[in-house]
């Protein structure tokens, strides 16, 4: 397994990680337990080490599935989570944001709870609160680190300044984002550029586009009834038919170079810094191999110019999220 540093300071984890959020929620039918322990272990043999999580991945039951699926296997994992995303379990719509001193504590307890462990590796607030001074969320983190429960701490979807002030109040190891062809953002508003200025690592999630990228998505008929990119903009009518064309032409690529959409998307993540670590999810041990098939893809400059010149900045077709979720993200 390639390994790469979670920011100058950081510690070595696995170049991919695992996402484990699809394995329990959002994007429908939540996998059988056993399958999704198998899709851990497999990635745990194959020399994965970071696995990600999040209290509101449930809520709350993907970080019990991954404590169960490393109760024996601890000190292989370098373990993210992340709080801060409330979730009412009678309405999925209903959620809020809250990074009060307070709830920081109290969900690193909940976490630690149900994921079996004494620490946690590292430690995301997963969406800024607006009504809380990073100075004062971050604050409380750090008193987390202080008692041993958390190792190193992480920020997601964050603002460059806000990035900034939390760095100051305590060296933030990671930021994560949504990156991938089809979400150049980060390259745009300042998040790559302000990690490495500080020494940041940048962990993409969503790096395979919530599966487009990999070609396997035709139409929205594709998707289960209960899962959310039903009512994603970019799944979305001309959005969809604009987006399409353009992982077509992916596809095209890949078949050249004899290789699958999904990993010449993933390796043209991986080539754009040492100092990323992609963390692609999945429920099935086929994907988990062909996914990690791709840090055996390299591009060479012409074919980073082809792949930049299909999918250039702002090329996808609507918003990653509906409004209200845009309006949670670059605090």
């Amino acid at each position: 397994m390639q390994m790469r540093r979670l920011g100058s300071n950081g510690p070595q984890v696995s170049a991919l990680g695992l996402g484990c959020m699809g394995m329990s929620a959002f994007y429908g039918g939540r996998s059988d337990d056993a399958d999704a322990v198998a899709v851990i272990h497999r990635a745990l043999d194959l020399g994965v080490t970071l696995l990600d999580t999040a209290d509101m991945y449930g809520p709350h039951t993907n970080e019990v599935l991954v404590g169960k699926a490393i109760a024996d296997r601890r000190a292989q994992v370098f373990l993210a989570t992340k709080f801060g995303i409330r979730l009412d379990p009678g309405d999925p719509t209903a959620r809020g944001i809250d990074g009060s001193p307070a709830y920081a504590a109290a969900a690193c307890e909940g976490s630690l709870q149900r994921l079996g462990v004494e620490h946690i590796d590292l430690y995301y607030q997963h969406r800024v609160d607006p009504g809380v001074p990073i100075e004062d969320t971050v604050g409380a983190m750090s008193r987390l680190v202080e008692q041993g429960k958390v190792r190193f701490l992480g920020l997601s979807e964050a603002a460059p300044d806000t990035v900034r002030r939390a760095h100051a109040v305590h060296p933030i190891t990671a930021l994560q984002s949504e990156y991938s062809l089809w979400s150049r953002e980060p390259e745009s508003n300042g998040s790559l550029a302000v990690c490495r200025e500080l020494g940041i690592g940048f962990v993409p999630y969503s790096p395979l586009g919530r599966g487009f990228l990999t070609g396997a998505i035709r139409s929205v008929e594709d998707f289960e009834a209960d899962d959310y990119r039903r009512t994603s903009p970019r799944f979305q009518g001309d959005n969809f038919a604009r987006n399409l064309a353009l992982v077509e032409q992916v596809h095209a690529l890949a078949r050249e170079k004899g290789v699958s959409a999904g990993q010449l998307a993933l390796a043209w993540v991986l080539a754009q810094g040492d100092d990323l670590v992609p963390i692609p999810g999945t429920k099935r041990r086929q994907y988990l191999e062909e996914n990690l098939g791709a840090l055996d893809v390299s591009l060479d400059r012409d074919e980073l110019a082809r792949i930049d010149a299909i999918f250039p900045l702002d090329a996808a077709a609507g918003t990653r999220y509906p409004a209200a979720g845009m309006g949670a993200l670059q605090r």
